[in-house]
């Protein structure tokens, strides 16, 4: 379900933005978004190898 939320914030974000004619708050290519997606992934990994170690 957060997953559902998080979809209808952004896309309330992003029609606002450009209502406003504001540039968006978020990569504005599938390489940035990408590029996110593994800044996240790189530190649930990083988690998940800390706890393992200890």
């Amino acid at each position: 379900m957060q997953i559902f939320y998080a979809l209808i914030a952004g896309l309330s974000v992003g029609l606002f933005f450009s209502w406003l004619k504001l540039p968006l708050p978020a990569p504005p290519t599938l390489v940035g978004i990408v590029g996110a997606a593994g800044v996240f992934l790189g530190s649930v990994i990083f988690r998940s190898v800390a706890a393992w170690l200890h």
